[in-house]
């Protein structure tokens, strides 16, 4: 038997070790398709929200918009990344939940710390404006 041998023990081997075995979930043209389908459907209900003026209520329509850019990033997870509870034991969905984590506190903290230099800065005139360096 030679070195460069290659029979079925190496090749599960080689699988094995290099995570190219077939127990990952790798999408099927339909599930693509209907991933493709779902983005173009959210991209388009928020782009006619915005263009066509639907509702009078800016709040409204940017909060619309948002949730829907929240379904469309599930989507592009679920159909293209492939992520689900059981892809790589879970990890995989661990470190989504802490990246969540880890922006929601960046994100509250830095929106804590404008509020307060906005609250607690001195108040200026224009006068005072003029004076400044």
């Amino acid at each position: 038997m030679s070195a460069h041998s290659h029979g079925p023990a190496h090749e599960d081997a080689a699988n094995t070790h290099h995570g190219h075995g077939h127990e990952a979930g790798h999408g099927s043209l339909k599930g693509y398709m209907i991933g493709f389908g779902l983005s173009v459907v959210l991209t388009a209900i928020p782009f006619a929200l915005v263009m066509g003026g639907v509702f009078d209520s800016k709040v409204l329509t940017a909060f619309l918009v948002m949730a829907l850019a929240v379904v469309q990033i599930v989507v592009h997870m679920i159909y293209f990344l492939h992520m689900s509870t059981r892809s790589e034991g879970g990890w995989t969905m661990m470190a989504l939940i802490f990246t969540l984590v880890i922006v929601g506190i960046t994100l509250a903290g830095s929106l804590w710390v404008m509020h307060h230099l906005n609250t607690n800065m001195m108040p200026m005139s224009p006068e005072m404006m003029k004076n400044m360096p």
